[in-house]
């Protein structure tokens, strides 16, 4: 009975994936919202059943996807089944949630890598050398629209540093996996917590994100990093491309941490909600200045402890 009961909520959760991926294939700009949704029948098996069951499910999916839609379809089922399959098998063996999106951004990075070895490999599709040629025409077409405009000194100045960091994009294509793997696994687990909310009543959320809390080593990893991309910064050799991305990851973590003190601070000053809100959005309209303030924030929050002052002091 048990057996029968996999079996068929397997086959549904199949041919739920197919469906979504069906959409996403023939009809792409609506599809495209389906997009974080395609992990979703992958974690929901996994979830129930535990990640061996999960395996079967992934492999089944993998062979109707090459049967039903086409050969293209094998990297986006990849790295939805790898992925969900992360997370699933995370929340079945019941750890915390910011574990489960650990196990998840673990998964998705690996199923990134996938994809883009397959893509280089088989379709001869180079991921740096295609986003940096839609950048460089993105560069140009800004270019031609400030000359007939009559640009100014300073703005292209702007434009000689964006084409500095449009050609050093392959140097970051670690953390731009890592990180687009962290924001996949994220989306992913929360439609899937409302989803199971929903359907079993279960309680599954994030804690709230004022509570989010950095390990102090990240600190110490952001800071050698920044030694390390000093002291490599004249060559290109393998110690100070690691550098410069475990310094970028690090980077956006740290943001986050400033990001999280400041919704802390609202939260025991009992200040308006709107403050993290303008903060986040002032952050997204000026990143240049505001980012890298948010960032500061942050180290002084996991350096100094803040919060436990605060706390202390209330």
């Amino acid at each position: 009975m048990n057996d029968t009961r996999k079996i068929t909520e397997g086959a549904l959760m199949t041919g739920s994936y197919l469906l979504l991926l069906l959409i996403i294939l023939f009809t792409p700009i609506i599809g495209s919202i389906f997009l974080f949704i395609l992990p979703v029948p992958f974690i929901f098996y996994s979830y129930r059943h535990g990640w061996k069951p999960g395996v079967l499910m992934f492999v089944a999916a993998m062979v109707f996807s090459l049967i039903f839609a086409t050969v293209f379809s094998l990297p986006v089922t990849l790295l939805s089944g790898i992925g969900g399959l992360f997370i699933g098998g995370s929340m079945y063996k019941k750890r915390s949630s910011y574990e489960t999106w650990a196990a998840g951004t673990i998964g998705f990075i690996i199923g990134l890598v996938a994809v883009y070895l397959i893509s280089q490999l088989f379709f001869g599709m180079n991921w740096a050398e295609e986003i940096r040629t839609a950048l460089r025409e993105a560069v140009s077409m800004t270019e031609g629209l400030m000359g007939a405009l009559g640009g100014s000194e300073g703005a292209e100045e702007q434009l000689a540093a964006l084409e500095e960091q449009v050609a050093a994009l392959p140097d970051y294509l670690p953390s731009i996996f890592a990180l687009g793997g962290i924001m996949y696994a994220f989306v992913s687990q929360w439609l899937s917590y409302k989803i199971i909310n929903r359907v079993e009543g279960k309680k599954f959320h994030f804690p709230a994100f004022r509570n989010f809390n950095l390990p102090t080593s990240v600190l110490w990893y952001y800071f050698f990093a920044l030694i390390f991309t000093l002291v490599f910064a004249e060559s290109n050799d393998i110690w100070y491309l690691a550098a410069i991305n475990v310094f970028t990851l690090t980077g956006a973590f740290l943001v986050l941490q400033g990001f999280a003190f400041i919704f802390y601070y609202t939260y025991v000053k009992e200040k308006s909600k709107a403050l993290p809100i303008l903060a986040i959005v002032g952050s997204l309209l000026f990143p240049t200045i505001l980012m890298y303030l948010v960032r500061i924030l942050g180290i002084i929050d996991l350096g100094f402890s803040l919060r436990e002052r605060l706390q202390a002091k209330k």
